[in-house]
């Protein structure tokens, strides 16, 4: 995070951290797979899976983002700091780079106990589960994402609102997929007798993802610039799948 900081300032894009927030997942389980002394079936798995999530995600974002400048909201963040006298480099420094480095530390707890413990036995039911609950994710954000992506690239759909696919059954796919393969991560790491504690992992996740820089943050300036997105709240799950509600 204190490299991305650095490549930061001379480019004044701090959203840069955004592209590497999967990969960053993906760095720590490589390195817990490495030098991790668990089990190597839960080990291989826990890496594997955390880095096709991570490094699709990363793909992903640099795709959209790369090309485009500091995103909007990083913007306005930036501005409101300049504007009252502060200095946005050094701002970034500890509420972007350090923030987030912090959070990849707390939420990845299962990865790097997961790779630590050893059973002596062949994995179990849980870390069976967890793989399924993760494919069940992977699919959810992957797809959530694609149909976005495909939305918004025709220009006839300008200004509407996509309510089809997965995003008829939850406004937020993507952000589903997401909590259900760190909780299905959690379930492999939990092979493991003892680490059940490790869900300060996914419930902070969780937490992220429905209250602070996901649902809510989204649907506000949603809900501002689509007059339609009030009916399409009213008619649709806001996380959990769910057919459709008459509105």
């Amino acid at each position: 995070m204190f490299g991305l900081w650095l490549a930061s300032i001379p480019l004044r894009n701090a959203s840069i951290v955004d592209i590497f927030w999967g990969p960053a997942f993906a760095i720590v389980a490589l390195v817990g797979w490495w030098l991790g002394d668990g089990d190597s079936g839960r080990r291989t798995l826990l890496a594997v899976l955390t880095g096709a999530w991570g490094l699709r995600l990363g793909a992903y974002l640099a795709i959209r983002n790369i090309g485009h400048g500091e995103d909007p909201r990083y913007a306005r963040w930036r501005k409101r700091v300049e504007d009252a006298g502060g200095n946005f480099i050094w701002h970034s420094l500890v509420m972007v780079f350090f923030v987030q480095g912090v959070l990849v530390i707390i939420v990845s707890l299962p990865l790097q106990a997961g790779q630590l413990e050893a059973t002596g036995r062949p994995l179990g039911a849980l870390a069976l589960a967890g793989a399924l609950l993760w494919l069940i994710g992977f699919l959810f954000e992957a797809i959530g994402y694609g149909q976005l992506r495909r939305f918004k690239a025709d220009p006839a759909n300008r200004g509407q609102l996509l309510d089809t696919g997965l995003w008829r059954y939850t406004r937020h796919p993507n952000y589903f997929g997401n909590a259900c393969l760190w909780w299905g991560l959690w379930l492999v790491a939990c092979d493991a007798p003892g680490l059940w504690w490790t869900a300060i992992g996914p419930l902070l996740m969780t937490f992220l993802l429905l209250k602070v820089s996901g649902v809510t943050l989204l649907e506000k300036s949603l809900v501002a610039a689509k007059p339609q997105y009030a009916g399409y709240q009213r008619r649709t799950s806001s996380f959990i799948p769910w057919p459709p509600r008459n509105a």
